[in-house]
């Protein structure tokens, strides 16, 4: 098993970096609005447990998924 797949920028698949992003880019507004707004949304911290959850899910598929699958694109 590759655990490299879990940190490796150039390893991560799709829902990774989506999640990785996610959670970059919310972090970031939340210290925005924190400093700058001095208030957050009701229910803003709900997005880090969306963002580690999609990050678990492609974690699965990147570590259990088919090593010898290729990603074909059919034109």
């Amino acid at each position: 098993m590759d655990f490299t797949k879990l940190y490796r920028p150039s390893a991560l698949n799709s829902y990774q970096f989506i999640a990785v992003t996610g959670l970059i880019m919310s972090g970031a507004a939340h210290l925005i609005l924190h400093y700058f707004v001095h208030r957050t949304p009701e229910g803003f911290r709900w997005l880090y447990l969306c963002w580690a959850a999609l990050y678990v899910v492609g974690s699965l598929l990147n570590l259990f998924g088919k090593p010898s699958e290729e990603h074909h694109h059919h034109h």
